[in-house]
């Protein structure tokens, strides 16, 4: 779906839609050129919006995440997005782990399996979860971040500026059971002591693989740059950066570039996973923040613009994955996403995807969807990757109707609330169990939608 928006300073008339739809359909027309086969399929959805009219441009056969327009001042500008369909049943990233895999990843590092053999069972591992979910019906793929140690490999294992630091005073990240007591703190034994560069990029290997042995689109994820916030000290970081901010700007210059190589290799999807902004709902995890001195505000502003600079790049699909914490079946932050959606649906205006959690009464209500701009989609987390239990496919669709009171059912699709192996062996679930609901996922998708 794409936009055009012009200003007004009171409701307008029907001439007024004709008008501006007019308009707008012959700069659109103007951008996409001679191909008559693709303007064929391009239908104008005029809204007001009680201070703009949007020309919505939708694909009339089926949603497509594709040309988006925005609107600065008077002049209207056109930014090429991805051109993929969009994904009814999507998955967020990590799978289980083989255990096999973590043995051999154990005996590889105390120097007992051959680096050459090591990988051949690393892409073994890819295989089984790419026929996995093709298997089970998914829109999309992921190679499920099997070949990494968690989700942040990006920022931790694969960039050179951070130093063994073992006592570092971090921002402890608590994780909370059911019953909200504590399990477990999450730290990182290392610090940022020193100026951030990459060693490697880990996802380039990911796609390239993963590419030539999948039948469905493939999908990559990073790490918001944000998340660098768990190797940030106090006391031993600003002797490299005075201020954590200048940190988060390097660490987005580093992806920045790791994006483009993707797209140059023809990835058409990138998940970018911002546990750090959706913790941010919990006050308990904002005053960690502000007691290791990172200011939220700026999080909410300079932090968004830096996650939003990321979704720059030609022909591919950005969604951005708002969790609330994941790690061994347990949670960091219990709120509804009200307390940043204006923010944060507004200024990450670069994103077509909004993946949400809501697989559980601590994730709030459906409400702040009313905040997402209309021409994006929202992916609604409603599968548990945390626990066993199967949901039961008409409560499942029950909360998409009760969802599209505030956003369009035509703009939503379906996955779980996170991934299944965020770190290590990962979830309290069977890989039988993940089958089931990565399954569960794309039935209720393809019954809701297609």
């Amino acid at each position: 779906m794409s936009t055009s928006t012009t200003s007004s300073g009171s409701t307008p008339s029907t001439a007024d839609n004709v008008t501006q739809a007019r308009a707008s359909s012959q700069e659109f027309r103007a951008h996409l050129g001679d191909d008559d086969e693709a303007w064929a399929t391009i239908r104008p959805l005029t809204v007001w919006t009680g201070s703009h009219i949007c020309v919505m441009w939708t694909r009339a056969a089926a949603p497509r995440i594709g040309v988006r327009i925005s609107t600065v001042g008077a002049s209207t500008t056109w930014k090429e997005s991805g051109s993929m369909t969009m994904t009814r049943s999507d998955v967020v990233g990590s799978l289980l782990r083989p255990t096999y895999l973590l043995r051999a990843r154990e005996q590889v590092e105390a120097g007992k399996l051959d680096p050459t053999a090591f990988k051949a069972i690393e892409d073994r591992a890819v295989d089984e979860v790419i026929a996995m979910q093709e298997g089970v019906g998914l829109d999309v793929v992921t190679d499920g971040e099997v070949r990494r140690y968690s989700f942040i490999d990006q920022l931790v294992s694969a960039m050179d500026g951070l130093t063994p630091d073992p006592k570092g005073d971090h921002i402890p990240v608590p994780f909370y059971d059911d019953n909200g007591d504590v399990q477990s703190n999450f730290s990182i034994p290392m610090s940022v002591t020193g100026k951030l560069q990459r060693r490697r990029m880990v996802t380039v290997e990911e796609f390239a693989y993963t590419r030539g042995k999948a039948r469905r689109p493939v999908k990559v994820t990073l790490p918001s740059p944000l998340l660098l916030f768990l190797v940030w000290s106090p006391t031993r970081s600003k002797s490299a950066y005075a201020d954590p901010f200048e940190m988060f700007a390097d660490g987005t210059k580093l992806l920045q570039e790791e994006i483009q190589e993707l797209a140059r290799l023809g990835c058409q999807y990138i998940q970018i996973d911002a546990p750090d902004i959706a913790q941010l709902v919990d006050e308990s995890q904002r005053n960690l923040w502000k007691q290791a001195g990172i200011s939220v505000d700026r999080v909410l502003t300079e932090g968004v613009e830096m996650l939003n600079q990321l979704a720059v790049a030609p022909g591919v699909t950005f969604g951005l994955h708002l969790c609330k914490g994941n790690h061994a079946s347990n949670w960091i932050s219990a709120g509804g996403y009200e307390s940043i959606s204006k923010q944060v649906f507004k200024n990450a205006s670069n994103y077509d995807v909004f993946m949400l959690e809501y697989d559980d009464d601590r994730s709030g209500s459906f409400a702040p969807l009313k905040d997402l701009p209309e021409d994006k989609v929202a992916v609604l987390g409603l599968v548990s990757s945390k626990v066993q239990e199967l949901e039961a496919p008409g409560m499942l669709m029950s909360r998409i109707d009760e969802a599209s009171k505030y956003f369009p059912r035509a703009q939503m699709a379906l996955s779980t609330q996170c991934g299944f192996s965020s770190a290590g062996p990962g979830n309290n679930l069977t890989k039988e169990d993940q089958e089931k609901k990565l399954r569960l996922v794309a039935d209720v998708a393809a019954a809701v939608w297609h």
